[in-house]
């Protein structure tokens, strides 16, 4: 009887010392495993317009303008990136009123922050672009202001005096959004923070609008600009993109 209570305090012992073996090699068996996927990503040529600006051109007397981007993919998130445009603009102040017309260009690179699940080719970005301007300023009316109006009231003049040859250098940074509406169709919108290095003026007035640049503020060097974009993408080449998912094994 001794004997046989002996075999099974060993037998008990034995299956606890096992227990913990056991509920490891489970765990073991739960374990998830690493697996690859690979995703065919369209690298090329994306072309487009800014359809805040023609949008702007139907609804708004005093101005016109027209813009086409595009961008090139070179890496994962890098892009080199561009804008050419016209633009022309009547701005009436308190006492000018000029027509800004020209063309100008923009280049640069944008950088995508966003990291895309699976094939999808989304962005949230910032970029930098350098931009040049070429245009003209035509005065239409001006008013001069006597300080002592007791003698002398304002008077206006109507003026059809053109400076043309002017010229204008700024950077900007932006940050902005592009998504695919559908296949290879991108809506996008934009943000800019432009900052004039060298300007071109008029001898008898500062430029109130720089095509590209946009409004000019009492010789402010900053500006603000935003852009409203559709755009589509022209593939060249697919790269692979891989994936890391991990599964739970039953």
């Amino acid at each position: 009887m001794k004997t046989q209570h002996t075999s099974l305090f060993i037998i008990s012992m034995i299956v606890v010392m096992l227990l913990p073996f056991t509920s490891h090699a489970q765990n073991d068996d739960k374990k998830s495993t690493v697996d690859t996927l690979v995703y065919k990503q369209n690298y090329g040529i994306r072309l487009g317009g800014d359809i805040g600006k023609i949008a702007r051109s139907l609804i708004d007397k005093d101005y016109t303008g027209f813009e086409i981007n595009g961008d090139y993919r070179l890496t994962k998130n890098l892009y080199i990136a561009g804008e050419l445009g016209t633009e022309e603009r009547n701005v009436i102040t308190e006492f000018l009123d000029v027509t800004s017309t020209g063309s100008y260009f923009k280049a640069g690179i944008d950088y995508n922050t966003y990291t895309n699940w699976l094939d999808m080719q989304n962005m949230i970005y910032t970029g930098f672009r350098v931009g040049v301007s070429s245009f003209s300023q035509q005065l239409n009316e001006f008013t001069v202001y006597n300080t002592n109006q007791y003698w002398n009231a304002p008077f206006s003049e109507n003026s059809s005096e053109e400076y043309d040859g002017l010229s204008a250098i700024w950077a900007e940074l932006i940050i902005g959004i592009k998504a695919e509406l559908f296949t290879n169709l991108y809506g996008g919108l934009n943000i800019q923070i432009k900052s004039m290095l060298s300007q071109e003026q008029p001898e008898d007035f500062e430029n109130l609008y720089v095509p590209g640049f946009n409004r000019t503020y009492d010789s402010g060097r900053f500006g603000l600009g935003f852009g409203y974009t559709i755009s589509y993408l022209i593939p060249i080449y697919k790269k692979d993109k891989t994936v890391v998912v991990e599964t739970d094994d039953n």
